[in-house]
């Protein structure tokens, strides 16, 4: 008999919800088969079948919560029909394994150890033979950093004859933590700015078709942004730092996140190293990104360790709006819709222009507000005069 576990998540992520089965009970399958689809609060990731043969218990049901290391189901050599009768374990709110199960293998210190701290075992991960939780699995457990609960109304009320009430995935959830999270923690505020966008528009248009033959890509505006974001980053450190205790963690790296819509909710990958990066290569990073995004193909590697974020809410029609931070980062660019307004010219004409509202939220521990209006107005520059992109002005 083989069991299919919870593999690990990656950093930070201790939990997962068994969003599918791919395969039933009686259904022959293949070493390393996708078997099942798990949802983190970072990404959706399929788990493989460890060996090829049979599955004959799924123990973990589709919406069960399980840890790292809790068995989902066991598969044994062999083959049978595919049409074999399902038997899914019904989901329960916390289950990964049943809870009497998992006492089965308790020693007795690791009893007493469990017991005395008011321990739920099937969320302790072990690593002994067969699973056996370990007195190392239950001090590793407690000295975990534990997630913030999401807050939940005392009782939910009933849903009315025209609701439909659906429980938010696990990756809304984190979000909801999260952005809530930036708001509690941080001194957070915003300022804006705008940038006429017509140098940008008129310099794509002029070598928007040779770019994309010679790079197989189109030359988009958040490649302009991300690079006069990076140029910016550099005059202004604090904007690309965090807080860590009472340290500020100087980062001498610009790895830009990249807030992206999915229809499983927002995700913010990261595009490693901008400052070392072509624009054709900016450009093709963020289309493979946002491809495997949409697909749900993302890695939690893919999402961690970004330094900066860039949201571009222009391409729903906000014409402004206040980002939120990404924790732990410092900062966020917000850009927004390009519309024609009339402005007044140097020469005291008015003209119709395409403008476009840029904000920046920063936590103001770290960055003062002289640091913030003088970051975006960097920003502002680069794009009005993309010549200072070339020249690293």
């Amino acid at each position: 008999m083989t069991n299919i576990v919870v593999p690990t998540l990656g950093e930070s992520v201790t939990e997962a919800t068994v969003a599918r089965w791919l395969k039933k009970e009686g259904d022959t399958i293949a070493a390393d088969e996708p078997v099942v689809e798990l949802e983190t609060d970072k990404v959706t990731l399929e788990v493989n079948a460890p060996s090829g043969g049979v599955i004959t218990k799924i123990i973990a049901g589709e919406g069960s919560n399980v840890g790292v290391g809790a068995l989902l189901g066991e598969i044994a050599a062999g083959s049978a029909a595919n049409d074999a009768k399902p038997k899914v374990v019904a989901a329960t709110p916390v289950a990964a394994v049943p809870a009497a199960a998992v006492e089965q293998k308790l020693s007795p210190a690791v009893q007493k150890m469990v017991g005395d701290a008011n321990l739920d075992a099937s969320k302790i991960a072990g690593t002994g033979k067969d699973g056996r939780i370990l007195k190392e699995d239950v001090q590793n457990y407690v000295a975990a950093p534990k997630a913030a609960p999401m807050p939940t109304p005392a009782a939910p009320r009933e849903t009315g004859p025209r609701e439909e009430r659906v429980r938010m995935t696990r990756l809304r959830q984190r979000v909801a933590q999260r952005l809530k999270e930036a708001q509690n923690t941080a001194a957070m505020l915003t300022t804006f700015n705008e940038v006429d966008m017509s140098a940008v528009m008129e310099l794509r248009n002029a070598y928007k078709d040779v770019f994309e033959k010679k790079h197989g890509v189109k030359l988009g505006f958040m490649s302009f942004f991300a690079k006069a974001t990076v140029q910016a980053l550099k005059e202004f450190p604090a904007v690309n730092a965090e807080i860590n205790g009472e340290d500020i963690i100087y980062k001498n790296y610009y790895d830009l996140s990249m807030a992206m819509s999915t229809p499983q909710g927002l995700i913010v990958p990261v595009i490693r190293d901008c400052d070392s990066k072509s624009m054709a290569q900016i450009e093709k990073d963020l289309i493979d990104l946002g491809t495997r995004a949409r697909e749900g193909k993302i890695t939690i590697e893919e999402m961690t360790g970004g330094t900066f974020t860039v949201t571009n809410g222009g391409v729903f029609g906000s014409l402004m709006s206040t980002p939120i931070i990404n924790p732990p980062q410092s900062g966020i660019l917000g850009m927004h819709k390009i519309q024609q307004r009339p402005m007044v010219m140097k020469d005291g004409k008015i003209e119709a222009r395409p403008m476009m509202y840029i904000a920046l939220s920063y936590d103001h521990r770290i960055i003062d507000g002289k640091e913030a209006v003088s970051f975006l107005v960097r920003v502002k520059e680069a794009i009005e005069d993309p010549q200072r992109l070339l020249l690293d002005l």
